[in-house]
């Protein structure tokens, strides 16, 4: 059977449907057939017949095309997310269950647009990052069949990386949403917790559990986090998002510099392919800008060994407590099996634990941009995971368990192939919330990679690619001010930038174009700008988190307010201005020079 391969990127398949070269329904055929032809990869638990997906063709044919972000999207749902109507089995069929409504997060993307082709294989119950543990058969590498896919998502890395679709979701606790993206030649970015609902999907771990997202680049993951993560008040466990935290802010074209973290020491199990690989990896990154900067990793690894040798393991027994261990696979029988004798003392104790490591790591990481680590020490066959299915299996999480533990995001990025033909990559990771900065700078990196588009052999650029990104100003982490009088160092009033954790940055003048006032109450002065009379005075710029800033205006009684100042330097900062009418009764103090001044001249 003869398989047409596209390049189905969000940016390619809009523009063939925008120039009328397809249309979703002449897709979704295109992908039964190859889907058909590819059936051998296990990919697929179920997916949807000609008169299920007639509703969502029927809608999508009579829909506005330019109102619809992901107009047209084939995409893929790991079995353990819920779609409205079709079987949800967690690769264990006495589990089975049909819903009667989508996860929110499944919703958000039809309601864009985007089509459901069906749900994936996976290791049963999302336990294991190996992709072989599944009754509906093993996961194969998209690139070496005798390899292992990698998991838990296991079908939804091969159906992307094999052309499928465009895009899959997952889940991530340990690493689901990594290792199976580095070795199918795909970005795996694993979202902070919270940011995408995790209502409708059957639970891991609840606590750590993740929607993760497969794409074929870095710019789709940032669209498909922004129209996936919408808030989800029902949801206990959602967290809104950071305002910048957005797709508009991914910076496709900076080249500012950058601090990264490399382990001091690292364990590739002796393979020393993937050692070098990761050591080009970092010289990569340094070639676009970046410092290296060696940390110590043990803290990390410490957290890493909490999630299976602590009482998380509890959590998977709780979530499969319905299913008799005999209707499980035995080794995952035997995993949660594991959780039996825990008590609420070792939780605790875990907890305690826990909390102290993320003190540490969170120390450890503070000035950095990002953490680069392998996303897998090694790689297995399938025969190789059949001979030690629990160690093997541990050995690929080593550099993804603490991930969520510590509440960090990662993007897994492909860096290279092996001799025996698949991809192998690294992991981006950094604070929560910093989802769309991790992918900015995963971006340049794996365009400089240049690798091919997943599995298809196609190149990863098209005809008509618009390589040009919107004019969107950086977001703003942090907020200089400037000031003039009480809330300079050691004035009454300087507390309150204390207080919001602001840093005094320079002592410095304004440009000569104002006048200081000294109002009626005595107690505040006032800068007004006069470009024709005015003097330079002298003023102090704190820098405040950004998140505080709101709190400090807020605050600011009339007649003052903030405003832009301009400096003796030209350029221009927030900082007090004052409203015309409060000048009534003020004393002209300019020639002082500074408030300073005149409260020592009193």
């Amino acid at each position: 059977m003869t398989i047409q391969l596209r390049n189905l990127s969000l940016a390619a398949l809009r523009l063939a449907y925008d120039k009328q070269h397809l249309t979703p329904r002449q897709l979704w055929q295109d992908i039964q057939r190859q889907a058909d032809a590819q059936s051998d990869y296990n990919s697929w638990i179920y997916r949807l017949s000609e008169a299920e997906i007639e509703v969502y063709l029927t809608h999508l044919e009579n829909s506005d095309r330019k109102q619809l972000p992901l107009y047209g999207v084939p995409f893929a749902i790991k079995d353990n997310i819920d779609l409205a109507g079709v079987p949800t089995t967690a690769a264990c069929p006495a589990f089975s269950y049909i819903p009667e409504n989508s996860a929110p997060v499944v919703q958000a993307l039809i309601d864009a647009g985007a089509l459901p082709i069906g749900k994936t294989n996976l290791d049963q119950f999302a336990t294991g990052l190996v992709g072989t543990r599944s009754p509906f058969g093993e996961g194969k590498n998209a690139f070496n069949p005798a390899y292992i896919s990698g998991g838990s998502s296991a079908g939804s890395a091969t159906a992307t990386a094999l052309g499928q679709v465009s895009f899959a979701l997952g889940t991530d606790t340990a690493g689901s949403g990594r290792v199976p993206a580095a070795i199918n030649n795909l970005i795996g970015h694993k979202p902070t917790k919270g940011l995408l609902s995790t209502r409708g999907v059957v639970p891991a771990c609840r606590t750590l559990d993740c929607v993760s997202i497969f794409t074929l680049n870095c710019e789709d993951a940032a669209t498909l986090c922004d129209i996936a993560g919408q808030y989800d008040e029902h949801d206990p466990y959602a967290r809104p998002n950071h305002y910048t935290n957005r797709a508009r802010y991914l910076r496709t074209t900076a080249q500012q510099a950058f601090r990264f973290g490399v382990p001091a020491s690292l364990d590739f199990q002796g393979n020393e392919e993937t050692k070098a690989l990761f050591a080009q990896s970092v010289a990569q990154l340094q070639t676009l800008g970046g410092e290296a900067v060696s940390i110590n990793f043990e803290p990390f690894l410490d957290a890493a060994k909490l999630l299976y040798e602590g009482p998380w393991v509890a959590e998977r027994w709780l979530a499969t407590k319905s299913i008799e261990s005999s209707a499980m696979l035995p080794v995952i029988a035997e995993i949660v099996s594991s959780a039996e004798g825990a008590t609420a003392a070792d939780a605790f104790a875990a907890q305690y634990k826990l909390a102290a490591l993320k003190k540490i790591c969170d120390r450890a990481t503070a000035d950095l941009d990002f953490v680069i680590t392998p996303t897998t020490p090694t790689v297995f066959t399938r025969a190789e995971i059949a001979e030690s299915p629990i160690v093997n299996n541990s050995i690929l999480g080593t550099y993804t368990n603490f991930m969520n533990l510590l509440d960090y995001s990662a993007t897994a990025v492909p860096v290279g192939f092996l001799k025996c033909g698949i991809t192998w990559g690294v992991t981006l990771f950094g604070q929560a919330f910093e989802d769309i900065k991790l992918l900015s700078y995963a971006q340049r990196f794996h365009r400089s990679v240049a690798l091919p588009l997943a599995a298809t052999g196609l190149p990863t650029e098209f005809e008509g690619r618009d390589e040009v990104s919107a004019a969107v100003p950086t977001p703003m982490d942090t907020v200089d001010v400037v000031v003039c009088g009480a809330h300079l160092e050691g004035q009454p009033l300087n507390f309150q930038l204390l207080d919001r954790n602001a840093v005094l940055q320079k002592r410095c003048h304004s440009s000569a174009n104002y006048q200081l006032y000294a109002l009626p109450d005595g107690k505040r002065p006032a800068m007004v700008r006069n470009e024709s009379t005015g003097c330079a005075i002298a003023v102090e710029v704190w820098r405040m988190p950004a998140a505080n800033f709101g709190s400090f205006v807020a605050g600011i009684p009339a007649p003052l307010g903030i405003g832009k100042v301009e400096l003796e330097d030209g350029c221009w900062l927030s900082g007090f201005i004052c409203e015309s009418a409060g000048l009534e009764g003020a004393r002209d103090i300019s020639t002082y020079g500074s408030w300073l001044n005149w409260l020592a001249s009193r």
